[in-house]
């Protein structure tokens, strides 16, 4: 079939490259423009844009899809089917309607729960036990059409959403070449998603990256790993007589518990991780930090260098 592909950061180039693998016709592919980035503030590509140079397919990076001439040099492609994973701009019902087949989107959660930007950090910060991976037709709603094609995936408790994120990405190529087989011939059966259980899973913000440490230690778990390895829960902690910002990038339950005031290191020894006292009377182990402007250690390495004495307080 005649294929545009949309797509922008890293989860979206598996998919790609597994529709062409499977010999489909990708005419052109659409993107994000360039953005700036780093510290030289250079403009970057996104991993779809350099993907699809690398395989030889036009790339298009229009800011907007709202304009009749970007509708026009679409139409004028005559896609069979537009295949979207985590593109980032609206498509308009105009656009919508271009394709013979409609426009198939790779969504990573189970609809109706987690519409929106951020479906996997969501699932793993609000504790859930599954997620999984969905090809639905795309209507001018968010997130709201039918679903086609899904797989459940367990989230087991120590999972990273940087590890969820990958996983989905290839399951989700996957799915996708399988509705496009099906597609042509009817194999496909369009499910309504259910009325109840809607959540939207908001694009994450700068401001709730910090640790809480008054929250239970399984919400303080599940916010750490939901955010990691970007862009990371922090805290800050004070060494060598300087507070510093620290991330936190993996962390482990416990059973200890903890008479001392949230945030409070309860065991210097750093072989198994920090124990850090939380809200609920428990305690949680941070297993990986990373410290400002270093790279992500094990705790025992982190401690060597932070020496950081029993009662401090991690704020």
């Amino acid at each position: 079939m005649r294929i545009v592909f949309m797509g922008t950061p890293e989860f979206s180039v598996p998919t790609l490259m597994e529709i062409v693998g499977q010999g489909h016709d990708v005419v052109a592919c659409y993107t994000q423009p360039p953005r700036k980035a780093g510290r030289g503030m250079d403009e970057r590509r996104s991993p779809v844009h350099d993907a699809a140079e690398t395989l030889g397919i036009e790339v298009r990076a229009p800011a907007s899809l709202k304009g009749e001439g970007e509708r026009a040099a679409l139409a004028d492609l005559a896609p069979d089917v537009a295949v979207v994973v985590a593109y980032g701009l609206l498509l308009p019902q105009a656009v919508l309607d271009i394709p013979v087949h409609g426009c198939l989107n790779l969504h990573a959660s189970l609809l109706p729960r987690w519409r929106g930007a951020a479906p996997i950090n969501r699932a793993i910060m609000a504790g859930d036990a599954e997620t999984g991976i969905e090809v639905m037709r795309m209507e001018a709603g968010l997130d709201t059409g039918p679903v086609y094609m899904a797989e459940k995936v367990v989230i087991d408790e120590a999972m990273t959403a940087g590890e969820l994120h990958d996983r989905l990405s290839v399951l989700g190529a996957d799915l996708m070449v399988r509705a496009l087989a099906a597609l042509p011939r009817g194999g496909l059966t369009a499910t309504p998603q259910a009325q109840e259980g809607v959540t939207y899973a908001r694009k994450l913000d700068k401001a709730e990256t910090r640790i809480d440490w008054s929250r239970p230690a399984r919400e303080v778990h599940d916010h750490v790993r939901g955010l990691s390895p970007f862009p990371g829960a922090w805290c800050e902690i004070a060494i060598g007589g300087r507070t510093e910002r620290v991330k936190i990038l993996r962390s482990s339950r416990t059973d200890v518990m903890a008479a001392a005031a949230p945030g409070t290191l309860l065991d210097a020894d750093a072989a198994d991780g920090l124990l850090v006292a939380c809200g609920d009377g428990g305690a949680l182990r941070l297993v990986q930090l990373q410290r400002a402007g270093k790279k992500a250690m094990p705790a025992a390495e982190f401690q060597r260098g932070a020496q950081l004495a029993v009662g401090t307080s991690l704020s």
